[in-house]
C-alpha cells in the first residue's frame, strides 16, 4: 500500500489487487495511514493456482482494475 501511496503522490493512478481473505487487513492498514487506495478484490487462494487459471481470473477483474485506475470507479465490488 505504500507504494500505491508513492505512485499517487507522483500522479500515477495506482490500485491493488488482493485476495478476499486479505480484505479486513487492507481496511486496517488503509485506515491507519489515513488513506483509501482503490482497490480490487479476487477470490482466494491464488498461490495454488495454476497459469491458465491466473490468466482467467486476471481477465474476470480486467475491466474493474483500469476503471479503478482511471478515474471511473473509486471501489470496485467483489469477483467471485
Amino acid at each position: 500500500m505504500h507504494d500505491i501511496i508513492d505512485l499517487e503522490a507522483r500522479g500515477i493512478p495506482a490500485a491493488y489487487v488482493a485476495s478476499e481473505a486479505f480484505r479486513q487487513a487492507g481496511a486496517a492498514q488503509a485506515e491507519a495511514l489515513g488513506y483509501q487506495p482503490a482497490v480490487v478484490y479476487v477470490p482466494h487462494p491464488v498461490q495454488d493456482r495454476t497459469d491458465e487459471e491466473i490468466r482467467a481470473l486476471a481477465a474476470n477483474v480486467k475491466s474493474d482494475l483500469f476503471a479503478s485506475i482511471s478515474g471511473e470507479a473509486l471501489q470496485q465490488e467483489d469477483r467471485s
